[in-house]
């Protein structure tokens, strides 16, 4: 289950018998159902796994032979808003083995052992129903799985259902995709309720899906109503807040900032099997390779970077961060294209302590990135490693592949003050690192505080983590809690965003209605919970015996599960105990093939040219890399036009130098599909002498007149070369922009080459 998902309510159905869990201490609750196993009773035990929050194990034992049983969770958590306006959710069906890192021996769930059989012989398959609820009129529901035409439950258009088509199997994790017709007023939260199992299914599961809405593009405040019969100045005893903000940072030019930029790449075992389990998937590790390439050529000029890969052991390019130049570029690409996934197991760990220890680099602070598939059994010493060291970088995290750890990767960003990112199915990972790349080098909105002007006998105590920083089209969640007189229907309370941008002082404030709003859920105090959880909770290893004692506090108040809580159900009204001998029953789960898949032929052709038209021969040891010998060629790999035939866009990439230029060469001719001789000879010497200004020009041009639509993956790029242009050509740009437009039958607007 998704890392920022509430479970606040587990059931068991039993022959027609509803039996409602509590929760309790976990150990308690692991007691307590031994106790009730062992007399014969029937039990029901769901708890998270010791190592990752989220990963859940229940535990059914005692049935009468014949019996069915059902189980009901529900739980809430906050739906991402993607760039296009929707929100997703994203029902996780792979659950990936997690490597246990080396000398520990912590039990998890995971460890059980289940016959694996192919995916067409699992007896089993996935029936979900999905009733989506919402205050605006929905427009359209999209699955990466194939769905029911939606239907409407209601007049308006604020009810709808839509259901998988029958025969879904577990080869992917089921994400549901859902528009508005008020774009820009999506919700912030989503109620999940899984019913009883219906008849004459293997597994059923129905959802329904309550959307809370706040308007995300401006602030917006709900107040909810406290539960009742609690006492005052608890957590559940008064009115809870959430605050919605999403602050209108401008789109501005990214500044080509200084930095440290570590690329930490996983080169585990597991990274050599397909992105998703759709036909001819690339593997994670080549996906990985491509997109890291990408974000070499985007770096700015001066910076520092290095590249680590890690498994059970860890390998760098560099002994140490090195400047951005040419030669040191040309050199992390060709090492990349050699990288595997041969490191086994999947330790992040001592990387990422090797990496915080090392020396600083004034004037460059450190950004990472981190690519993994997120498949380690003990994540919260990586989370309190990062956490740690958070005052001396940033760390921007991907989750590749589906049944990537949504605990590590959403946490190592959130801990630092980064941001994470999911690539699954048909994802491009291009799009989304160069994203945040992109994010990385932007200026953000820093120190951030609320302030709150309430009535007199009424404040509001914070219940959120501290946010270090905004980036642009981040949404900003607070909750808070409310205590002491709430004061009659009419009254308002006011609060205020306070930031600063580029070293100037921003405010954002909300009037809203101090009468709080009741709702059954208290969806809004179970998110406050969670959050409060999700600061204090650091598994059972890593967590203080007073943070601890908090989230035993917080989690049993709330009823929101943690690492030391467990929902425990006991049938106590069963007439005579269950007897007889007990049959263990196998339930198979899926292998999900890591067959061949489709060599990226585009890239690793590309990839074979520097940018001098070079021919790399490259050797099988990657320490060998660092001494490579390089033979000169006068022309382009023979078979990179027809590799690479339509995909013009990755081969100007390729060909690009570190300092945003391009060379007059054979390569580039090629992309733009001309010929060589005829380009020199519209050479516009009497405005530039430099053919590589004239090179350069022309390759804009090109970008814009034939990739607008992958725009956001060579942004940096171009914005690289039109500074450079802009300091080797001068007043000269316009009239040699002009001539490039009349000799690749263009119309590119000179302006845009304006710094």
């Amino acid at each position: 289950m998704d890392e920022d998902s509430a479970v606040y309510t587990f059931e068991a159905l039993v022959d027609g018998k509803k039996i409602v869990a509590e929760l309790q201490d976990k150990m308690k609750a692991h007691t307590d159902y031994e106790v009730a196993i062992s007399q014969g009773c029937q039990a029901y035990l769901l708890e998270e796994d010791k190592s990752s929050r989220d990963v859940f194990c229940c535990n059914v034992g005692n049935l009468q032979p014949g019996s069915k049983v059902a189980l009901t969770l529900r739980y809430v958590q906050e739906l991402p808003l993607e760039a296009d306006g929707a929100l997703r959710y994203v029902l996780p069906a792979i659950l990936n083995p997690r490597y246990h890192l080396s000398g520990l021996t912590e039990d998890s769930c995971l460890d059980l052992k289940t016959p694996i059989v192919p995916l067409e012989n699992l007896p089993y398959t996935l029936t979900m129903v999905a009733t989506i609820s919402s205050q605006h009129g929905i427009n359209r529901v999209q699955s990466n799985c194939a769905l029911s035409p939606m239907e409407y439950l209601e007049g308006d258009k604020t009810s709808a259902q839509v259901s998988l088509a029958e025969g879904h199997k577990f080869d992917r994790d089921m994400e549901l995709l859902i528009y508005y017709s008020a774009v820009h007023s999506p919700s912030v939260a989503v109620e999940m309720a899984m019913p009883e199992r219906k008849p004459g299914h293997k597994f059923d599961r129905d959802m329904e899906l309550l959307i809370y809405y706040s308007a995300v593009h401006s602030p917006s405040v709900a107040v909810e109503m406290a539960m009742p019969e609690r006492k005052p100045d608890s957590l559940m005893g008064d009115p809870a807040v959430m605050v919605s903000f999403y602050p209108d940072i401008p789109d501005t030019e990214t500044s080509m900032i200084c930095g440290e930029f570590i690329f930490l790449m996983d080169r585990s075992g597991s990274m050599d099997t397909p992105m998703s389990k759709q036909d001819r998937s690339q593997l994670r590790i080549e996906a990985a390779k491509e997109t890291l390439i990408l974000l070499l050529k985007s770096l700015p000029l001066d910076c520092y970077f290095n590249i680590y890969g890690f498994g059970s052991s860890f390998e760098a390019f560099f002994p140490e961060s090195v400047k951005y130049t040419q030669q040191t570029m040309e050199e992390a690409v060709e090492r990349v294209q050699l990288l595997k996934a041969d490191l086994g197991g999947t330790e992040i760990l001592t990387p990422l302590q090797k990496i915080f220890r090392g020396p600083s680099i004034p004037g460059h602070p450190l950004q990472l990135f981190v690519f993994t598939d997120g498949e380690v059994t003990d994540t919260f010493s990586v989370i309190k490693e990062v956490k740690f060291n958070s005052k001396k970088h940033r760390c921007f995290s991907f989750g590749i592949g589906e049944g990537a750890s949504t605990s590590l990767i959403k946490n190592i960003a959130r801990v630092s003050g980064g941001t994470s990112e999911f690539i699954t199915g048909k994802d491009r990972m291009q799009y989304k690192a160069l994203r945040t790349l992109k994010r990385s080098l932007q200026s953000v909105m820093e120190d951030i505080s609320l302030s709150w002007d309430l009535p007199p006998d009424l404040t509001a105590n914070m219940l959120s983590p501290e946010q270090t920083v905004i980036f642009r089209g981040q949404r900003l969640i607070f909750y808070a809690q409310l205590t002491g007189i709430v004061p009659p229907e009419e009254a308002t309370g006011e609060v205020c965003l306070r930031c600063t941008l580029q070293g100037k002082s921003i405010e954002q404030k909300v009037t809203f209605s101090l009468q709080p709003k009741y709702d059954s859920n208290f969806t809004i105090h179970r998110l406050a919970a969670k959050s409060l959880i999700q600061t204090k909770d650091m598994g059972f290893r890593e967590t203080s015996a007073r943070e601890r004692k908090d989230v035993l506090n917080i989690s049993i108040e709330s009823g929101v599960m943690s690492s030391f809580t467990a929902f425990i159900a006991i049938n106590k009204e069963l007439n005579q105990p269950v007897q007889g001998p007990l049959v263990h029953r196998e339930i198979p789960r899926p292998v999900l093939s890591a067959r061949p898949a489709r060599a990226s032929l585009c890239y690793q052709a590309v990839l074979q040219s520097s940018s001098h038209g070079q021919k790399i021969k490259c050797r099988s040891r990657l320490e060998s890399m660092h001494h490579m010998k390089k033979t000169h060629s006068s022309t382009y790999e023979t078979n990179l036009q027809s590799n690479c035939k339509g995909n013009g866009i990755v081969q100007l990439i390729f060909l690009q130098n570190a300092n945003g230029s391009w060379d007059l060469n054979e390569g580039l001719a090629k992309v733009l599909g001309m010929n060589l001789e005829d380009i020199k000879a519209a050479h516009p010497t009497k405005y530039v002498m430099d053919s590589s200004v004239w090179a350069t020009v022309l390759a804009v041009v090109w970008l814009h007149t034939n990739g607008m639509d992958q725009e956001s993956e060579w942004d940096l790029l171009e914005r690289k070369a039109r500074a450079w242009i802009h300091t080797h050509a001068g007043s000269s740009t316009h009239k040699i922009v002009k001539t490039a437009n009349a000799f690749l039958k263009s119309s590119v607007d000179p302006a845009i080459f304006t710094l």
